[in-house]
């Protein structure tokens, strides 16, 4: 297959099981820095996987998010809510069109390096409180992007209609080990187990039968 794909790669869970799931079109991947207070723990991850399969992964700065978004994600935002992750509390969460800056970013560096594919690994879950996660943002990106570029880049997102077990289930098929992802909002040393990322993930690895590897806070 020809590689002709920038994946943007987070280090988490399902961007990771994508690269994997995907790696024989990924030409490039992306993570971004964006002032989350788990950026630092996650793109370790994203590098370790990348070099790993031989894929060239660049980190692009969004710093500037801290100083003009609104986000308990983000450094120096309030606290980062715990429960589940489609609880009302969590929409504090959302960076305001993350994913339309990043695929922005990402569509440029496809056309700039002769790639026709922008992949995002959002999924049916994040459909609840995130809009640009959800099947109606994936179409209208996908129509711009085609529209803005000379070589019609595409947005393709095969997680979309797909569970967080789903994925899960997935990366135990290829043979991934989840404790080399990051998924905890707070970034601590470990992952909290409370926030609604961590419910999330613990939920998805027992639906999925995979016995969870996380360190958890006690």
């Amino acid at each position: 297959m020809k590689k002709d794909t920038v994946i943007i790669l987070s280090g988490g869970m399902d961007s990771v099981t994508l690269l994997y799931d995907q790696q024989a079109r990924v030409a490039l991947a992306v993570s971004f820095d964006y002032g989350s207070k788990h950026n630092a723990r996650e793109i370790p991850f994203a590098r370790l996987h990348c070099e790993r399969l031989g894929i060239r992964h660049i980190v692009i700065p969004l710093d500037f998010m801290t100083s003009y978004f609104k986000s308990s994600l983000l450094e120096g935002g309030e606290e980062i809510p715990e429960g589940h992750y489609a609880a009302e509390n969590m929409k504090s969460t959302v960076v305001p069109f993350r994913n339309g800056i990043m695929l922005s970013i990402a569509v440029g560096i496809a056309e700039s390096n002769g790639l026709q594919f922008v992949m995002m690994a959002n999924h049916g879950g994040d459909h609840t409180i995130y809009p640009d996660c959800t099947p109606e943002f994936v179409a209208a990106f996908d129509e711009a992007s085609r529209a803005g570029t000379f070589v019609n880049v595409g947005l393709l997102s095969p997680f979309c209609q797909l569970t967080k077990a789903d994925i899960a289930r997935r990366g135990r098929q290829l043979g991934i080990d989840y404790s080399e992802t990051w998924s905890c909002y707070k970034g601590g040393e470990v992952h909290c187990g409370k926030c609604g990322t961590c419910v999330e993930r613990r939920e998805a690895l027992a639906e999925a039968g995979i016995d969870d590897p996380t360190r958890y806070e006690e």
